[in-house]
């Protein structure tokens, strides 16, 4: 373990540090900021395919490996507020029990929305102890999740924040059910010192060469996803507020599936099959629901402007074909007769699809469009429809890329996105 003496001094090394050669793959799903957390590709390419001269070939570059496409589109385009914003609308539905409101995050990515979560849970629930559970693979997402976080320790000082590289499977209980993976798990914890947001932001600045050894990352033989190299798990919290949380905080070797909310936002890829999704991701967050508990899953739908630049080129071009519904029965049909236990709510369409922009001013869509509007207007849609590198050639040679997204930004004066969201709820009895 790692523990801070203060703010100003270098930390301490004391630590439970578990080495593993080799670690199992994610459950298929790839690092949130890759992916933007639009992530699962069930039938992705294997690492071994050889070439015309009989060598290894490397993996394709895939759409979500790009990460300048990530920080282009989640810069340019409002969804994560959007989707922070009806999450947190969640809160009010639900009841806590003692010792702590839990919340698991799914895919953490940059931590914009759960940060915006975690503020939300204070307002509705300021004296009640936080743990906040996170999935990330991403060692840059995971440092970029950690950076938002002082200020949350600071205004809510009964707050332990957790993160993790285990698949979805494991995740939510902390622990792997493989017994090797499990002998080896990587766990740290790290108790914050000072009273200021300054000083937490500092210890949290030093735990780079911590982060580095815990999330280590190879390619999955089967799939070409990223795969931790050791299993790890950090915990971090305030050092005087640990009696008060004594209750909340996980230990090793403690398994813990109990949580009030759980979002699973874009977990996966979207032409995955229903079945896939249902059972290596939503079964698995299902089960860790508490009673009374509430999931959120959201993923994009389609029909709208940037499906439509799409389509304009690749007429057929239809990536979101397993729709909420679809879901839905997988899911029912995967838990069985545990299926009772729960409320599977699809929703109508107006209570279930919700738009997010792109960020434009309204002079920007004229006669003439500036390159970097049309640039992130491009990226966005094929980013959001998941179209891979080796397909973009032929369109960005001839320029049609350009006319097409210029013809539907004039169309719509904008351009907007549509996802779709539907919940689980555990009965409470």
């Amino acid at each position: 373990m790692i523990f801070f003496d203060d703010a100003k001094q270098e930390p301490r090394m004391h630590r439970r540090m578990h080495r593993t050669e080799e670690g199992r793959p994610n459950g298929g799903r790839g690092h949130g900021s890759f992916q933007s957390a639009h992530g699962i590709d069930g039938s992705a390419l294997a690492l071994n395919e050889k070439t015309t001269d009989g060598a290894t070939a490397s993996p394709p570059f895939r759409f979500y490996d790009n990460r300048q496409k990530y920080l282009a589109f989640v810069t340019s385009c409002n969804e994560k507020t959007v989707i922070a914003r009806r999450v947190g609308d969640e809160l009010a539905q639900l009841h806590p029990r003692p010792p702590a409101l839990r919340i698991f995050d799914a895919g953490m990515g940059d931590a914009t929305v759960l940060s915006r979560l975690m503020r939300s849970a204070h307002r509705h629930f300021p004296s009640v102890p936080l743990l906040a559970v996170a999935k990330e693979i991403s060692l840059e997402d995971v440092r970029l999740g950690l950076e938002k976080l002082p200020d949350r320790f600071f205004e809510h000082p009964l707050t332990v924040f957790v993160v993790t590289n285990l698949t979805y499977a494991d995740a939510p209980r902390l622990m792997s059910r493989d017994l090797q993976s499990a002998a080896a798990l990587n766990w740290q914890e790290v108790r914050l010192h000072g009273g200021s947001s300054d000083a937490y932001a500092e210890q949290i600045d030093d735990l780079g060469a911590m982060l580095t050894h815990g999330w280590q990352t190879k390619p999955s033989p089967v799939t070409g996803n990223p795969a931790y190299v050791r299993p790890s798990v950090l915990v971090i919290y305030r050092e005087d507020q640990k009696f008060l949380l004594d209750a909340v905080i996980p230990k090793p070797g403690r398994v813990f599936e109990s949580y009030d909310l759980i979002l699973a936002s874009q977990p996966w890829r979207a032409r995955t099959p229903a079945k896939f999704k249902a059972e290596k991701v939503l079964a698995p967050l299902t089960r860790s629901l508490a009673p009374g508990g509430r999931l959120v899953a959201i993923q994009s739908c389609g029909a709208d402007p940037g499906l439509e630049i799409i389509q304009k080129l690749w007429p057929d071009e239809n990536p979101f074909q397993v729709d909420r519904h679809q879901l839905i029965a997988a899911l029912r049909q995967e838990l069985g007769r545990d299926a009772r236990d729960y409320q599977l709510l699809a929703l109508t369409d107006d209570k279930s699809i919700f738009r997010y922009e792109m960020h434009t001013l309204p002079s920007e869509i004229g006669d003439r469009i500036g390159t970097s509007t049309l640039f992130a207007a491009w990226n966005a849609a094929i980013y959001v429809n998941q179209i891979e590198d080796q397909r973009l050639d032929p369109v960005v040679t001839t320029g049609a890329y350009v006319s097409a997204t210029q013809e539907v930004l004039k169309k719509y004066g904008g351009l907007w996105f549509n996802d779709e969201t539907f919940h689980v709820s555990r009965r409470r009895t």
